[in-house]
């Protein structure tokens, strides 16, 4: 499976990101398929710079961006917010109104 996530890069304690499509087997660092853009949250305010079209066209082949990615492709528009699911109440829990 394609995923869509952060490459770390940059020196020690000043992080810089490539935004990279990437077997979902492969280390974080490693090799990539497609660099899409750069995050760089040094900045004030943080650098958020991808190529649209690119992004477009791979999650429409099927790739799925992680969480962080995910969250800056909502607030650009590339894909509709996650909806998290409702907090059911925890059935499998016995109660003595169960027991008896």
């Amino acid at each position: 499976m394609l995923k869509i996530r952060l490459k770390r890069i940059g020196r020690r304690k000043q992080p810089s990101y490539r935004v990279v499509v990437v077997e979902s087997s492969k280390p974080r660092d490693g090799r990539s398929i497609d660099d899409l853009g750069s995050y760089r949250p040094r900045n004030n305010p943080s650098i958020f710079d991808i190529d649209l079209d690119k992004a477009k066209s791979w999650i429409s082949n099927g790739a799925q961006a992680s969480e962080t990615v995910a969250q800056f492709f909502v607030k650009l528009g590339i894909m509709e917010p996650i909806k998290k699911g409702s907090k059911k109440p925890n059935t499998t829990k016995k109660t003595k109104e169960n027991k008896e």
